[in-house]
């Protein structure tokens, strides 16, 4: 991370809770599309606006799916598996990110809405490798449009204590997540080309 990006974060979240504080990123892709990373303190909420230069249908199968998942979403050199994911309200996603020693980071998503190709909604809460969870979670919002073969990704996070939030920054979660959306553009391509 760049000093100055790293100095903006840090001084974000020393500031008091009952300031207003929105931090905001936005920057042009080098295909001109667009990377915005909003984190708001005070509503304990992060949202993220990306475009892809993929189809609706690809871009949705990217996130709904999770043998294309465990492609792209854990940020390098880490890798994901899946242990089982049903993709329907009321089911799971039981997963681990992978660190090269080995080391596994369970989490587990439960899907609470989904409305086919537009939105899906579902809960986040790190867990052990037995499914026990590790509570408080977030709730996270994934709104899909598409426009001239630029399908674009709204992704509205809320966590549930202001604590959680501010360790997930301070872990490195939008680098991290930075990482995980170039790893998704490259699988894209990739599958937009067969």
């Amino acid at each position: 991370m760049h000093k100055k990006n790293k100095e903006i974060w840090e001084t974000a979240l020393n500031q008091p809770d009952e300031i207003l504080l929105t931090i905001k990123k936005s920057e042009k892709m080098k295909n001109d599309l667009l990377f915005d990373f909003t984190v708001d303190k005070p509503s304990k909420t992060v949202s993220i606006k990306r475009e892809f230069a993929a189809e609706l249908p690809l871009v949705w199968d990217a996130f709904t799916k999770a043998e294309i998942l465990d492609q792209w979403v854990a940020p390098k050199p880490w890798s994901s598996k899946t242990k089982y994911m049903n993709f329907e309200v009321g089911g799971r996603r039981f997963y681990a990110m992978v660190s090269p020693e080995g080391l596994e980071r369970w989490a587990v998503q439960e899907y609470t809405s989904i409305t086919p190709k537009t939105n899906f909604k579902m809960h986040n809460a790190f867990a052990d490798e037995n499914e026990n969870r590790e509570l408080p979670g977030s709730d996270w919002d994934y709104v899909f449009s598409e426009q001239n073969g630029i399908t674009e990704v709204n992704i509205t996070i809320f966590n549930e204590s202001l604590e959680r939030m501010e360790k997930m920054i301070e872990m490195g979660f939008v680098q991290g997540f930075k990482m995980t959306i170039d790893n998704l553009e490259k699988i894209l391509e990739t599958l937009s080309q067969q």
